[in-house]
């Protein structure tokens, strides 16, 4: 499955982004779906994952309440809606696809490229 991330961009603290992950190929509802971030100097780190039918959804602590991840697989497309966003939110962010319903990044296989979200404060 190939993945293409897009929706980032410049908002200032307080504001809302929404990334959008849009997968091709035929499985896309085979996959579970996530986001990962990655700021300049740290270690890509998890933010949320969904499982394949949407029915459930994990996330960071830093930002539960903040943020939501949704997926559309008659669209084949993953979101990540980010709500009241800080300047530490500030990264780029990857969409993930993989089998099992995970954290860690090594257990994804597909990758987007990533879309850069900067938060102003």
């Amino acid at each position: 499955v190939r993945l293409q991330a897009s929706g980032g961009g410049l908002v200032q603290a307080g504001g809302s982004l929404r990334l959008s992950c849009a997968a091709s190929g035929r499985t896309f509802s085979r996959y579970v779906m996530a986001w990962f971030r990655q700021a300049p100097g740290k270690e890509r780190e998890f933010v949320a994952v969904i499982r394949e039918s949407g029915d459930m959804t994990y996330y960071t602590d830093s930002v539960k309440g903040r943020f939501t991840i949704s997926r559309d697989n008659a669209k084949n497309t993953v979101y990540l809606q980010m709500n009241s966003l800080k300047p530490e939110d500030t990264a780029v962010y990857y969409c993930a696809a993989g089998l099992g319903y995970y954290t860690g990044r090594y257990e994804y296989d597909y990758w987007g490229q990533g879309t850069l979200v900067t938060v102003s404060s």
